[in-house]
């Protein structure tokens, strides 16, 4: 006989309990990007790429929000109470892969002080991993969230919108120097400067370019990933 009161499924949402172990195995991993940071700071006495911090822990938000959704049914029983939570986290979910761009960063500070340029790149990628993980995790568990009015979808009904506003807010991020909060701050202004890309594409065609590659790309890693674990489970 099984006992019901030791066999509790993750988040009541039919996750199996390895997800607590990928918790752990993240939290492990984004400890090594930090780590990596800190000793680079003792040994050239500068805060070179200390804003990663700032970045990781922006990339971070995304997941809490769904968490957040998972652990509390009750804050998404009401559709408008969901539908608030989920535009908050379209707000918060680019900072997840927007840390993929700091990898523009590595020719920056190359050989810096006489750190080794493998040094870096490890670093850099490190912190882009976790970002990456981060967002395709969110990503996932809103999926399953919003999993009862999506039935019968296609998987890109919800991914592909998603990851095209997660390309775009990349873009508005990491060339119009916009942030996640200028929508409460600045909202005339970027709502110009976005009105104006999409008003021109001829004359912003790269950056129609770059936002339809980051878009197909990432939905091609989350597909992937969700299917090697479909495949493996």
């Amino acid at each position: 006989m099984i006992n019901r009161k030791s066999h509790i499924p993750l988040a009541t949402e039919g996750y199996p309990v390895q997800v607590s172990q990928l918790g752990q195995t993240l939290a492990a991993s984004i400890l090594f990007s930090c780590l990596l940071v800190l000793a680079r700071m003792a040994h050239t006495g500068r805060l070179t790429f200390v804003f990663l911090f700032w970045n990781l822990f922006l990339a971070c938000v995304p997941l809490g929000i769904t968490r957040l959704l998972m652990a509390q049914p009750r804050l998404r029983k009401t559709k408008k109470f969901l539908l608030l939570f989920v535009l908050l986290w379209l707000l918060c979910i680019p900072n997840s892969f927007y840390i993929m761009t700091d990898l523009f960063h590595l020719s920056d500070w190359y050989n810096d002080f006489e750190v080794p340029p493998w040094y870096d790149l490890v670093l850099i990628l490190s912190f882009v991993w976790n970002g990456l993980m981060l967002g395709i995790l969110s990503v996932r568990q809103m999926e399953k969230i919003l999993g009862p009015y999506l039935r019968n979808s296609h998987d890109l009904v919800f991914l592909y919108p998603v990851m095209w506003v997660n390309a775009l807010g990349v873009y508005a991020g990491r060339y119009l120097r916009f942030n996640s909060w200028d929508v409460l701050t600045s909202p005339f202004a970027l709502v110009a400067d976005l009105g104006t890309v999409l008003r021109h594409p001829v004359a912003y065609r790269y950056a129609w370019a770059m936002i339809g590659c980051f878009s197909v790309l990432l939905s091609l890693i989350y597909l992937t990933l969700k299917r090697i674990a479909t495949a493996v489970r």
